[in-house]
């Protein structure tokens, strides 16, 4: 029997001459490989753009990530765990069929193994390539946001906290020499400050309440008053920010996790079907029912 780490080589003899014929089948076909990742990258882009239209994606969960609530975060994490299983177990079974069979005297076990190295490798280059799209639009985000940041006056926390700025220096009418902008960037920065372990301190505090007033042109108690509502708000706004941000983390590692796997079963099933064997439920079953 021949073995799958050798060439299998056959020597007829006919007559006074001998004929050698040598069949040395690759363990990878990377044509079945590529195809498979294309497929699997494509279908994960569609049903991504799909979750994010109909507000199950967790980078867009909802209108406003304020509005997010735990349960649509759960939501939006399961149906990422979804288009993972969906996507690569489409593109293992896609390469588990079209690559060719190996040696038909190999062990079952041998090659169910091939088929699920071909559906791993097919999650490896579908997972480069879903990386190299989102880090093109990473950068071109992040290419705007540093426009921004570099404009006087900007701060990073006038995405997260623009709401609560914009209540903070609330006013019918500004006083004379006020400097608006540069005054929500100081304030920004107070109350990222303010939402660490720490909290804010009395100086930070009694500081902010001044800057209010004076652009304002409202009562000190007032002003205290809305700082105090402002560090209130921020806390929760940048709390709901982390819980979204670990949400994300732990479905995308999750979700490539079950990938992977998914991508191994749909290879070996593809591969139990190109062999003409019917295949199974289970994660591993002898073949030895014909179709």
């Amino acid at each position: 029997m021949l073995t799958p780490s050798e060439a299998a080589r056959r020597v007829e003899a006919s007559g006074p001459t001998t004929a050698v014929v040598e069949v040395t089948p690759s363990f990878v076909q990377w044509s079945a490989v590529i195809a498979g990742a294309l497929v699997a990258a494509a279908v994960s882009l569609v049903l991504m753009a799909f979750g994010t239209t109909i507000g199950l994606s967790v980078l867009s969960s909802s209108p406003t990530w304020r509005d997010t609530s735990p349960a649509l975060a759960v939501a939006s994490g399961l149906y990422l765990l979804l288009t993972a299983l969906a996507s690569f177990g489409l593109g293992g079974y896609v390469a588990g069929r079209l690559r060719e069979r190996w040696d038909p005297a190999a062990p079952g076990d041998i090659v169910e193994f091939r088929d699920g190295a071909h559906g791993v490798l097919v999650w490896a280059i579908a997972v480069v390539i879903s990386g190299l799209i989102i880090a093109v639009s990473a950068a071109q985000l992040a290419s705007k946001a540093t426009e921004q940041a570099s404009s006087p006056g900007t701060t990073t926390g006038e995405p997260l906290l623009a709401y609560e700025l914009d209540k903070l220096f609330r006013a019918e009418r500004r006083p004379t020499g006020a400097e608006p902008t540069y005054s929500r960037a100081e304030a920004g920065r107070i109350l990222l400050a303010a939402s660490g372990r720490q909290g804010i301190s009395s100086g930070d505090r009694g500081y902010l309440a001044r800057l209010v007033a004076s652009q304002t042109g409202i009562a000190p108690p007032d002003a205290e008053r809305r700082v105090e509502e402002a560090i209130t708000a921020s806390t929760v706004a940048l709390q709901k920010a982390r819980r979204s941000a670990v949400i994300l983390g732990f479905s995308t590692a999750a979700s490539l996790l079950l990938g992977a796997a998914a991508a191994w079963y749909g290879a070996a099933v593809g591969g139990r079907r190109r062999d003409g064997y019917t295949p199974s439920a289970s994660w591993r079953l002898p073949q030895t029912q014909r179709l």
